[in-house]
């Protein structure tokens, strides 16, 4: 490993850390608690998380976990705090002393040097497109994650275009559409998606805050899978994510299987991103 490739580790967590504080700050507002912040939405729509404070240094306790795990549990949300282990270490003893189960994803990314991937070419029949804020095919791009993430892997599954249907009714019917509409038109979101007959067989999305983008939310109907479909939808977030000028490109794969497909496509492992919440049944 060269000293360019030695530096670059040791600042893209930072720089990753720094991204994950931000992005929330455009629907929520940041309540302290000394070594943590919580972020809390502003109006309707996916509920953040709870992280370490933004360039904090001291020690995290089980007492100051189980402040905010109050808190969530007064405002009715989810007790989730996401972070990355190699900037706050400490964190993960404390979340496990005060109840919480941890769970470890490889967190992978592009840097400013790697090379332009190559958009692929859909088979017949499917097209691979940016999904704009008024396109018919958006509440099943957004619809379409929902049942690849209820059956996680990367095997081919039983959901099909019925599911995929009711799924997308499920969505346009709860405001997500209006709400993904108005990040795309301001520049936040990005959605791609593969179309085959007018639905996304796979989407995704990218959310770009200055130099720094996150993929995120990138699923297949799980029928679909097993075609490259995914990898399509990353290629086209990438490209459109270096359009916009992000240098630092960035994702977290949920598991090590996952992690190998986005190795091929050049991504590297920079860190593992923590997401503790409560144990299963609690």
């Amino acid at each position: 490993m060269n000293s360019a490739d030695h530096d670059d580790r040791r600042e893209l967590p930072a720089r990753i850390e720094q991204y994950y504080d931000a992005v929330p700050r455009s629907g929520a507002r940041a309540e302290d608690f000394g070594p943590l912040t919580l972020f809390v939405r502003e109006g309707r729509g996916w509920p953040f998380y709870a992280r370490p404070a933004l360039g904090w240094s001291g020690p995290v306790s089980a007492g100051d976990v189980a402040r905010v795990r109050a808190r969530q549990r007064e405002l009715g949300i989810p007790e989730s705090f996401e972070w990355v282990a190699e900037t706050t270490p400490a964190l993960r003893a404390a979340a496990e002393e005060a109840g919480l189960t941890v769970h470890e994803h490889p967190l992978m990314a592009l840097g400013p040097d790697a090379p332009p991937l190559a958009l692929p070419e859909p088979a017949d029949g499917l097209e691979l497109r940016i999904v704009g804020p008024e396109d018919p095919v958006l509440p099943s791009a957004l619809a379409v994650p929902h049942l690849a993430f209820a059956d996680p892997g990367t095997r081919t599954g039983v959901a099909g275009t019925a599911e995929l249907r009711e799924a997308t009714r499920a969505v346009a019917a709860d405001g997500s559409v209006e709400r993904m509409a108005a990040r795309i038109r301001a520049g936040l979101t990005c959605v791609a998606a593969v179309v085959e007959d007018g639905s996304a067989l796979c989407s995704g999305q990218h959310q770009p805050v200055g130099p720094v983008s996150e993929i995120v939310a990138v699923g297949t109907l799980p029928a679909a899978r097993r075609r490259g479909l995914g990898q399509a939808v990353t290629a086209a977030l990438l490209a459109d994510a270096r359009s916009r000028g992000a240098g630092t490109v960035f994702l977290s794969a949920s598991d090590e299987d996952v992690a190998r497909i986005y190795g091929r496509l050049g991504f590297r492992r920079v860190a593992t991103a923590l997401i503790a919440e409560p144990p299963a049944g609690e």
